[in-house]
């Protein structure tokens, strides 16, 4: 296992601006949200790690490479400052690891007799469903 990848905080950037969605005045005062941006392209992170990133197809992550997260969970900034910085995280960690290299494999003999045999059985069942044709 791989340690985990180390984020620095200057290639993250971090505003706060105001949630949406219902709380009241609350909401039409505080700016308790919070917007990061992360250039991953700019980023210190190894050129494996960057490659696997951008090629997500993930929404938040905008053609020019820049991640945008919005946190607008919690009541307060710093709640909200630690869940982006904790999704971020996390989405690193998920590409951080590479994919394990697939190793073709052939079937085996049996489940292609089972798969025969399925067959056999499917088109004995259509068979059935035929129009009778009288005798004469």
């Amino acid at each position: 296992m791989t340690e985990p990848l180390h984020i620095p905080e200057d290639e993250v950037s971090l505003s706060a601006i105001r949630a949406q969605g219902a709380g009241g005045q609350n909401v039409n005062k505080v700016s308790s949200a919070i917007h990061l941006r992360f250039d991953i392209a700019a980023s210190s992170l190894p050129d494996d790690v960057k490659e696997r990133l951008l090629a997500l197809r993930d929404s938040r992550i905008s053609k020019d490479g820049v991640l945008v997260l919005k946190a607008q969970q919690h009541r307060t900034q710093e709640m909200n400052r630690f869940d982006a910085l904790l999704r971020l995280h996390e989405l690193v960690a998920s590409v951080a690891e590479p994919p394990k290299a697939r190793k073709a494999t052939r079937p085996t003999r049996a489940s292609r007799l089972r798969l025969r045999q399925d067959k056999l059985q499917r088109a004995e069942v259509k068979a059935t469903r035929a129009r009778v044709r009288p005798d004469f």
